[in-house]
């Protein structure tokens, strides 16, 4: 390698051949650039699409649009299907409140029925102890039969009302059970009922974004290397459009022999130079990437040391602000020490 000052930023410089023999590059490599293939992302007919080779596009900017009608179609029945859910989940929620309702005021009857069953009982107690103590008095002919039938009668009566008061109480307990059931059912329906609301509302949130993605948008700033649709055609769903790469700057593929290794490392200042229609020129860039593998020398790929069979692959970061570098392109490589 040899010694030459770089002045930082990169640029084009003037290459002067004055000598009859020119000093052999460090490295011959290939130009290079990241390339990106924009495809579309719904399919259906491309109403727009106005992107030509060679055409410069800027990020974000609109491409093209493939004819959203279906997607536009669906997505009313969609929304229409939520708007139906939630009307579901209105009615079930009312309905909700009404079983509610009446099974608090069945709980209320029920209680009722348990607080005058407790008042009946205790009328009961005092009719047995009063007929109890009827019998006794009459047995000592201190009471009539008339007062014995009659408190024999009053403890008949009661037992009978509060075996009367016990099954009403054990209807109203299977009242409130089933409602209590119908209640659980209508909470499982209001469930569903917000379930499908949910759906449809992801649903319609999916649809929007197809339709939005309907839209064809340039994904990063670059130049159009090659079409592969026209306006009108039928696309299906990642087709792809058309290949974008961003030649502002672009990267030299080079290769280097073991013994050059040591002295070229990430940051490594370096020269491209090429042959235009103005002569030889020659652009800055710096070391971009080294490869940690060695490889065999690619049958196109020269290096310095002939005799080297394996070689290093690195890439050198060149700023192609004139455009002047085109994929493909050779170029030499010179490596600053």
């Amino acid at each position: 390698m040899r010694a030459w000052d770089v002045s930082f930023g990169i640029g084009v410089v003037g290459f002067a051949a004055a000598c009859s023999q020119q000093p052999q590059p460090d490295a011959y490599g290939n130009v290079e650039a990241t390339e990106v293939v924009v495809s579309s992302e719904v399919g259906g007919q491309l109403t727009a699409f106005t992107v030509d080779e060679g055409q410069v596009l800027t990020a974000g900017q609109a491409a093209g649009s493939v004819d959203p009608t279906q997607l536009t179609l669906q997505r009313g029945q969609a929304v229409a299907q939520r708007e139906s859910a939630v009307s579901r989940v209105g009615e079930v929620d009312r309905q909700v409140e009404v079983l509610d309702a009446q099974r608090d005021a069945l709980q209320a009857q029920h209680d009722a029925a348990v607080a005058q069953r407790g008042a009946l009982q205790a009328q009961l107690e005092i009719a047995r102890r009063n007929h109890e103590r009827t019998q006794r008095l009459f047995s000592q002919q201190a009471a009539t039969s008339q007062q014995l039938d009659q408190a024999e009668r009053d403890d008949r009566v009661l037992q009978d009302q509060v075996k009367a008061q016990d099954g009403q109480i054990q209807a109203q307990a299977r009242q409130v059970a089933a409602q209590t059931a119908q209640i659980a059912a209508a909470r499982q329906q209001q469930q569903t009922a917000r379930t499908q609301v949910s759906a449809a509302d992801a649903q319609v949130a999916q649809l929007d974004d197809r339709i939005k993605r309907s839209t064809i948008t340039n994904p990063s700033a670059g130049t159009v290397l090659v079409t592969y649709a026209k306006q009108g055609e039928v696309v299906q769903a990642g087709q792809p459009l058309y290949r974008v790469a961003d030649m502002g700057t672009v990267d030299v593929r080079a290769y280097v022999g073991e013994p050059q290794l040591a002295d070229v490392k990430v940051g490594t200042q370096a020269r491209v130079t090429l042959d235009s229609g103005d002569g030889r020129q020659t652009l800055n860039g710096t070391v971009s990437w080294v490869s940690t593998q060695a490889e065999f020398t690619p049958t196109p790929i020269q290096t310095r040391d002939e005799r080297a069979d394996l070689v290093y692959a690195v890439k050198i970061r060149v700023a192609n602000q004139n455009g002047m570098l085109k994929i493909g392109m050779p170029v030499d490589v010179e490596f600053a020490q």
